[in-house]
């Protein structure tokens, strides 16, 4: 869902908090922060060529503004996903 342009600011706000009342509950798993830190290696791949591929856009066209929103959706899910590592990592002690 976070993946979608059609989103609004709130209802990004209220996906992201359910998942992170979730996230929080498999937060005390190692195996959970083991497969997390596998998705955001890749996560991490994928908001970089993101902003390449908004990059390779003129400004002002609608693939760049497009580009945009969906740069805005990724980074979103990667910050999220970042921060359960942390959390992941804290509560089990590392």
């Amino acid at each position: 869902m976070l993946y979608s342009t059609d989103l609004t600011h709130h209802e990004r706000q209220a996906v992201t908090k359910l998942l992170l009342g979730e996230l929080d509950k498999l937060g005390h798993d190692p195996a959970q922060l083991e497969f997390a830190e596998k998705r955001a290696a890749n996560g991490r791949e994928r908001v970089n060529h993101g902003r390449r591929l908004r990059d390779s856009y003129a400004l002002g066209t609608t693939e760049r503004e497009e580009s945009d929103r969906l740069l805005v959706a990724v980074e979103s899910l990667q910050s999220l996903l970042d921060a359960f590592i942390v959390a992941c990592t804290s509560s089990l002690g590392n």
